[in-house]
C-alpha cells in the first residue's frame, strides 16, 4: 500500500473526528440544558389551577396558556418586586392602561398612565373606559395585584384578542408585542398542555 494514500486515510479518519466533536459538544449541551431546566423550572403550584381552570370555563382560553403567561411573567407570583420598570403591575403584568382601559383621559404612549388610585380598581371605571380588569372573587374590586382577579384580567384579554378561537399565538404577541415573548410563553403552553394530556391518560 503506497505511503501516500496510508496517509490520506489518515488524514481524512482525522476530518470525521473533528467533524463529530461540535455534534458530541452540542448534543452534551441540549442534555445539560434539558436536565437543568427540568430541575429548576417551577412546576405549577397546585392553588392556581382551579383558577386557570375556572376562567378557561368563562372566556374559553386554555387553562394551559394562563399558566404559561403567569408562568413566564411573574414564575407564578414568585418574582418581587411585582411592578416591572415599565410600570406593568400584578402577576400577569398589566400595563394600567390596559387593565383600566385606553379610552382614560390619562392614558397614552406606553400605557402607565396617572390613573387616580380611586380608580384603579373600580369595575364601574374599567368598564367605562374599556379596560380588560375584572373582579373575579366579587369584592367590589379588580385589582391588578390580585391572583385570581389579574388571571381572570388575562384571560379576558387573551379570548378578545383570539385565544378562544384558537387563535393563540395571535393573542400572545398582542399582549406583549415581542416575539421572544411569544417563543417563550409558547415553550411553556406545549409544555403544560402536554403534561396535562399525560396526566388525563393515566
Amino acid at each position: 500500500m503506497p505511503k501516500t494514500w496510508k496517509k490520506k486515510k489518515r488524514n481524512r479518519g482525522k476530518t470525521w473526528i473533528v467533524l463529530l466533536i461540535p455534534v458530541i459538544v452540542l448534543s452534551a449541551y441540549f442534555i445539560f440544558e434539558e436536565n437543568i431546566q427540568k430541575k429548576t423550572d417551577p412546576q405549577i403550584p397546585e392553588k392556581y389551577l382551579s383558577i386557570y381552570l375556572e376562567a378557561e370555563k368563562i372566556y374559553g382560553v386554555p387553562w394551559y396558556v394562563l399558566a404559561a403567561h403567569h408562568r413566564v411573567e411573574t414564575r407564578f407570583s414568585t418574582m418581587k418586586p411585582m411592578v416591572s420598570p415599565a410600570g406593568a403591575q400584578g402577576p400577569m403584568q398589566f400595563m394600567p392602561c390596559t387593565f383600566v382601559g385606553w379610552k382614560h383621559p390619562s392614558c397614552s404612549g406606553l400605557g402607565k398612565g396617572d390613573i387616580p388610585k380611586n380608580e384603579e380598581t373600580n369595575p364601574a371605571v374599567i368598564k367605562k373606559y374599556g379596560g380588560y380588569g375584572v373582579d373575579a372573587d366579587g369584592d367590589g374590586k379588580a385589582d391588578p395585584f390580585n391572583d385570581k382577579d389579574a388571571i381572570f384580567s388575562a384571560a379576558n384579554y387573551l379570548s378578545k384578542n383570539g385565544a378562544a378561537n384558537g387563535q393563540i399565538q395571535k393573542a400572545v404577541f398582542a399582549y406583549n408585542h415581542s416575539r421572544k415573548y411569544v417563543s417563550e410563553v409558547m415553550h411553556y403552553v406545549h409544555l403544560y398542555q402536554k403534561e396535562g394530556l399525560e396526566k388525563a391518560s393515566k
